[in-house]
């Protein structure tokens, strides 16, 4: 099966409003956008951890604005929006941690559906977009625990604040495309990945990370559910299907605005004990693990997306193994920790990917 292609002709010079752009997955789509030869500006609150990616890579000075803002200010960021004028509006902001989403709900409910909706209205108001992509979640799914792959026909839910506020995300996309974006001509679509991993990611609660930082301290990691399985996948997988999906949506928009899974192979499904193991053994130096027991809030033990879909309509095919992204990832971090430059590694972490996909 041939593979989705990135039109780089598409993206020169094409100005894109990206919302999130100083978290992980924002980092390295501003950096893949920018040697794609796109104008990019962004919008985003600051990251608090100055070792991300952003910083790393100096993302800021490879953008046409780097603006500070939160997306439930709708006056700060339709104002920011009109501005630019963009073609094109990808939506990543967001608090995307479900252990936070535990201590602060109400904080990641205005953030992910108030905000969404903001987003929206701003595009409204800004005459020159023809594309939004949301960004939300695998977790926006009603999750049954069975062995089952989620398809984008499967109903929404959410145990807990955060995967709720994603499913509640996809519903105000969708009340938005049929209320407004159809009969004005904007196309709006919305993006499901698995659970997404790479260098430069410093979340707290999340594996890659609190891995890394337990490896760097010569300590062993605590992990609350080993036995849990995920579906992997490296950053640029998914990426690589926002950017494809965004040129369908600009030449054929009837044809797919609505929602779109961009999970992993189904090898890379695999428990966290698999993927701390191995990481462990690629970092070296003694690095380990072992099973936190004491009492954790609600999390999914089995979670897998069916990505047939895109599969067959865009040509999405991941190319990286669970064994090579995680080879990526930790090599990655241990460049930063030997302190080389950041943004030249990623950009040629992004062009190996990008040359492997065009040989499949």
């Amino acid at each position: 099966m041939e593979n989705l292609v990135i039109d780089l002709s598409f993206w020169k010079g094409r100005k894109v409003f990206l919302t999130g752009h100083t978290g992980f997955k924002g980092s390295w789509i501003s950096l893949w956008l920018k040697q794609l030869g796109a104008e990019v500006s962004g919008y985003s609150l600051d990251y608090p951890n100055t070792s991300s990616m952003f910083y790393a890579a100096e993302i800021e000075k490879l953008l046409k604005h780097d603006i500070r803002g939160d997306i439930r200010d709708l006056d700060l960021l339709t104002k920011s929006m009109q501005s630019f004028q963009p073609e094109i509006v990808i939506h990543m902001a967001a608090q995307s941690l479900v252990r936070e989403s535990y201590v602060n709900p109400l904080n990641t409910y205005t953030t992910n559906i108030i905000g969404t909706a903001n987003i929206f209205e701003a595009v409204r108001n800004t005459t020159s977009v023809k594309v939004v992509l949301n960004i939300t979640s695998d977790k926006c799914y009603e999750n049954k625990e069975s062995l089952k792959s989620y398809c984008e026909r499967d109903s929404m839910g959410g145990y807990d604040p955060y995967s709720s506020s994603k499913a509640c995300s996809e519903l105000v996309s969708s009340a938005y495309r049929s209320s407004f974006f159809q009969e004005s001509g904007v196309a709006l679509a919305t993006a499901r990945a698995g659970n997404v991993i790479g260098g430069g990611d410093w979340s707290c609660d999340r594996i890659v990370p609190d891995a890394i930082r337990a490896f760097i301290e010569d300590k062993p990691l605590l992990v609350r559910n080993p036995q849990a399985i995920r579906p992997w996948q490296h950053v640029l997988e998914p990426l690589s299907g926002y950017l494809v999906l965004c040129q369908q949506l600009y030449n054929n928009h009837n044809n797919y605005s609505e929602a779109w899974n961009f999970g992993p192979n189904d090898e890379n499904a695999k428990p966290v004990s698999f993927l701390v193991d191995i990481m462990a053994n690629i970092w070296g130096n003694g690095a380990s693990w072992h099973q936190d027991d004491s009492e954790q809030p609600h999390e999914a033990f089995y979670l897998k997306l069916d990505c047939s879909k895109a599969r067959s309509l865009l040509k999405y095919q991941p190319i990286w193994s669970l064994e090579r992204t995680l080879n990526e990832t930790v090599e990655w971090y241990k460049s930063w920790h030997n302190k080389k430059k950041m943004r030249e590694f990623t950009i040629c972490q992004i062009e190996t990917y990008q040359h492997e996909q065009s040989k499949v």
